[in-house]
């Protein structure tokens, strides 16, 4: 697949087939994650493939609910997505290595007001990785949105890390649509802002 088309058809998939994926694939997932740039090529990034069906529960389970009408909390769809799908990939951060200064021991000497830029770096590495997915057919949706110290405690996140984000990996049962997008003239600005 184009980079471009992969691009611009890419979706958030949140209903999969019962099909597995095999390790050749993940592998070329990640792979794509590993060769994402990062700030000074620190590549904070490190991913957990996850396919336990109890670890995945247990990962579903700290995702933020979802209230219906009636005000009660439900599971959202991406937290129904993980216990279906044969593999989640978790993207953690070595915390204090990105943003700072070559050869510095981090935390303390950022370049930037922005400080620790592990979001950042993660960031470009998923987005790689779910790309690399839709081009090999298969569907992925980003979540961000759990708590993090209970899924970080899930996986037992080492100290000096933090969990980013999670994403399945499976075969779409359906294909995703596009949502409305803001045309190029609303998005650019040219030479400053007025």
């Amino acid at each position: 697949m184009d980079l471009f088309e992969a691009i611009n058809t890419r979706r958030s998939i949140r209903r999969y087939t019962p099909d597995p994926v095999d390790d050749q694939k993940i592998n070329t997932i990640l792979e794509a994650g590993r060769w994402a740039p990062s700030w000074a090529n620190t590549q904070c990034s490190r991913f957990v493939v996850v396919r336990d069906a109890k670890i995945k529960a247990a990962l579903a389970d700290t995702i933020n609910k979802m209230k219906t009408p009636d005000g009660k909390e439900v599971p959202t769809p991406a937290a129904n997505a993980i216990n279906t799908v044969p593999v989640v990939i978790v993207v953690c951060a070595e915390i204090g290595k990105s943003g700072t200064k070559p050869g510095s021991s981090g935390g303390s000497e950022y370049i930037t007001d922005k400080g620790d830029w592990f979001m950042f770096d993660t960031a470009l590495a998923v987005e790689n990785m779910v790309l690399t997915a839709h081009g090999l057919g298969l569907g992925t949706v980003i979540i961000g949105a759990f708590d993090p110290l209970k899924a970080e405690k899930v996986i037992n996140v080492p100290k000096g890390h933090r969990l980013v984000a999670m994403f399945p990996v499976g075969v779409p049962a359906q294909p995703g649509k596009a949502p409305p997008r803001k045309e190029l003239s609303e998005l650019m600005i040219k030479d400053k802002f007025q």
